[in-house]
């Protein structure tokens, strides 16, 4: 767990000499990254594009992405204090043989190289030193693992610790075969005829292609049914070829994307492009045609580490769309079937994503459904990865004979992300929850929009207990007693007659536990209005202070309710869901 305090901006002025020492650094350490090779001339860059967490981020433009983004431009900082880390997923164990470190200014005195085969550790140190000399360090390892981190036990400066680039070269196991676009679903901006259509150029006949109308940009997307790592992209050109193009990949079918190729001087005919990066989503968006006629594939192959064609997605299903097939649930013997669907991208199996209940856990691989009873209160967990994983989250709910009540909830923090369906024979069908949007992108996006959304007093909450989960701001020291931003709402509730502590207000406690109505009125900064205006959301958080962790919530959920607040009820605004005579309830756990 970080250091729960917020992070100071960098203040760097009348520091001319030390800018340009920095920049000299940053183009010998571009010098000799151009120069140098990986140590093992089989060995590829592993880290490239992969997902990244740190310890800390000096603020938001300094993020962990950026250390592996491919981007010398861009850096990783850390807060200013020791120790801190920045770790990358490769996506699966590899032999690491090369680690490059291009540091900015602020760069270890002392760190470490380790590698671990879970996010957590266990962590094995394969390269140690005392002696940091910044700049450009290639440091030749020996080590496998899937996670990869540089941690650093002493700064060199007074500042943090700041990489332009975290470079990981090593070998998988696995081969670069198979097409994992065959036969899979495919889409495209156009299509000059309906005998050339998107399908036609990953059905794996030679003789079918897909073509565009006459006109820039278009695009060729296809589906590879989860999360992929890709090694390789075959693209098969009929003569209207492309020009200019990209090759890029997304967790949803809108983007955002990633760019892993792109050319301004495409030649056509069979083009093999060796990529590294993933997604579920692949798509070539030409830029520049060729021809005066518009693009066209005959194959448009894509593969990966995963020898074969992809297996059977596990996210979301092959038909139904986001909630799957509700045709096929079966009928409960109790008051209602419970259906846990993994919403992870592809990121875990059916065989990590767990649910536990009244003593009961199972992997959904084993046991999708749950026949709910009748129960005064109870809580469904969820965890991925093991059943004891601190990757979790739960909903709320009480079953009576003939009712369900039921909600998720960000009160107490933001551990994965959920979201409910729930349906009665009536006809009552009401989703809550994050929305699809917010399912669709990987979990450091989502941490990483968050700590963007929030103002200074808030920013904390993104990194405190990352990557596990983001607490609410009543269970942050920062917001109670002693804390930094202990007089953060409790000077706006005093001003409007209703005093109580910041910490109380958020958690709806103290003199607010038995008045909803003033308490979400205080969260939502509108108690400065007529009451008769504290039940109009167009109104609510416009102005600070207010439970800016809240409105993220409730701006990233299904029709914009949200469990913010205990009281966040008050006006309908909730995810509460409840119907007489219910049939079945679908929940979706996404990373």
């Amino acid at each position: 767990m970080n250091v729960a305090h917020p992070i100071p901006r960098r203040r760097r002025p009348a520091r001319l000499l030390t800018t340009a020492v920095a920049l000299l650094a940053l183009l010998a350490g571009y010098a000799a990254a151009t120069a140098s090779a990986p140590a093992d001339a089989a060995s590829a860059l592993l880290s490239q594009g992969r997902p990244a967490t740190a310890s800390s981020t000096e603020n938001a433009g300094t993020p962990a992405s950026a250390a592996v983004d491919g981007n010398a431009g861009t850096r990783w900082s850390s807060a200013f204090a020791d120790p801190q880390w920045l770790q990358v997923d490769l996506g699966s164990s590899a032999t690491v043989d090369q680690v490059e470190l291009v540091w900015e200014a602020a760069y270890a005195k002392s760190f470490q190289i380790q590698v671990s085969d879970s996010a957590s550790g266990p962590w094995q140190t394969i390269y140690s030193t005392t002696t940091g000399t910044g700049g450009t360090q290639t440091l030749t390892v020996s080590g496998s693992g899937r996670y990869v981190r540089m941690y650093g036990t002493a700064r060199a400066t007074g500042y943090g610790y700041s990489l332009w680039e975290f470079k990981v070269y090593g070998t998988t196991a696995t081969s670069c075969t198979g097409n994992a676009a065959l036969s899979r679903p495919a889409a495209a901006s156009s299509a000059e005829s309906a005998a050339m259509s998107a399908s036609a150029a990953v059905d794996g006949n030679a003789g079918t292609r897909w073509s565009s109308t006459f006109a820039d940009p278009q695009w060729l997307r296809v589906d590879l049914g989860s999360t992929q790592t890709l090694c390789q992209v075959v693209l098969q050109w009929e003569a209207a070829y492309a020009q200019a193009f990209q090759i890029q990949v997304s967790a949803g079918p809108d983007g955002p994307w990633t760019t892993v190729y792109a050319t301004t001087t495409g030649t056509g005919g069979t083009q093999t492009l060796n990529v590294s990066g993933s997604g579920r989503y692949v798509r070539m968006y030409g830029t520049a045609r060729a021809t005066a006629y518009g693009y066209s594939l005959w194959e448009f192959v894509v593969r990966t580490t995963s020898s074969g064609t992809t297996p059977p997605p596990t996210s979301p299903p092959p038909t139904g769309g986001f909630w799957g097939d509700t045709g096929s649930i079966p009928p409960a013997q109790n008051v209602l079937m419970v259906k846990v669907l993994n919403r992870t991208n592809g990121r875990y199996p059916d065989s990590q994503v767990y649910w536990s209940y009244n003593g009961q856990t199972h992997s959904i691989a084993e046991q999708p459904y749950f026949d709910m009873p009748v129960n005064t209160a109870g809580r469904m967990y969820f965890r991925l990865g093991s059943p004891t994983s601190q990757y979790s989250d739960f909903i709320e709910f009480t079953v009576g004979p003939n009712q369900f009540n039921g909600n998720t909830t960000r009160v107490d923090a933001f551990g994965l992300k959920l979201a409910m369906r729930l349906h009665a024979r009536t006809g009552y069908d009401v989703s809550v929850g994050e929305t699809e949007a917010t399912f669709a992108e990987d979990r450091t996006v989502t941490f990483q929009r968050f700590s963007d959304a929030m103002p200074a007093e808030f920013k904390h909450l993104a990194t405190v207990e990352s990557p596990y989960r983001i607490p609410s701001p009543g269970n942050t020291p920062q917001f109670r007693a002693g804390g930094q931003y202990a007089s953060y709402l409790s000077g706006y509730a005093s001003s409007v007659g209703l005093p109580a502590a910041t910490s109380d207000i958020f958690g709806c406690a103290g003199p607010l536990a038995g008045d909803p109505a003033g308490c979400a009125a205080l969260n939502r900064h509108v108690a400065h209005l007529p009451r008769a205006q504290w039940s109009d959301p167009s109104l609510f958080y416009q102005q600070a202070p207010a439970n800016y962790y809240s409105k993220f919530w409730h701006d990233n959920a299904i029709g914009g309710r949200a469990y913010g607040f205990p009281y966040d009820d008050y006006a309908d605004q909730s995810s509460f869901v409840s119907t007489g005579d219910p049939q079945w309830l679908l929940v979706a756990v996404g990373w």
